[in-house]
């Protein structure tokens, strides 16, 4: 066999490995969205990069909500009445070193409360930490990587 084949056959591995280690190093992606108090899945939310670097994120999918078709009616900003799917629930989360992002806004629309919030991946990037503050009182979630 070829030098240069048996190279290429080896460094294939190595550049995947890598890529599926850079992809572990950020939130975006899909995200399932579990209730710290009940253990089971509220929704599916997807994470992007925006065009200044920060981080959204949106409800893509509701499972299992309370009333078919929800809306945000408790919201007091522009997301007020808005349906749930499709809503932006995560704004402004910016870089704060390697897989960790603060600085940002989370919504809890059952609540229709905005909190200041933080993210950071945990076990390899599978699963991600985000946490909820008003004031000095905060509570975080864990979500699953799909």
């Amino acid at each position: 066999m070829n030098t240069a084949i048996k190279v290429l056959l080896l460094a294939l591995p190595l550049t995947f490995a890598t890529g599926l280690a850079q992809a572990n190093n950020s939130a975006e992606g899909r995200w399932r969205q579990i209730d710290p108090d009940t253990g089971r899945a509220k929704s599916i939310v997807e994470i992007r990069r925006t065009s200044n670097g920060t981080l959204n994120g949106r409800i893509v999918e509701l499972l299992n909500p309370s009333r078919p078709n929800p809306v945000c009616d408790k919201c007091e900003d522009d997301r007020k009445n808005q349906p749930i799917t499709g809503m932006e629930i995560i704004r402004g989360m910016r870089a704060d070193g390697a897989g960790k992002w603060k600085g940002g806004k989370i919504l809890k629309p059952d609540e229709g409360k905005v909190y200041n919030s933080k993210m950071a991946l945990i076990e390899g990037g599978r699963k991600l930490e985000v946490s909820g503050c008003i004031a000095f009182i905060c509570k975080s979630q864990v979500w699953e990587r799909l």
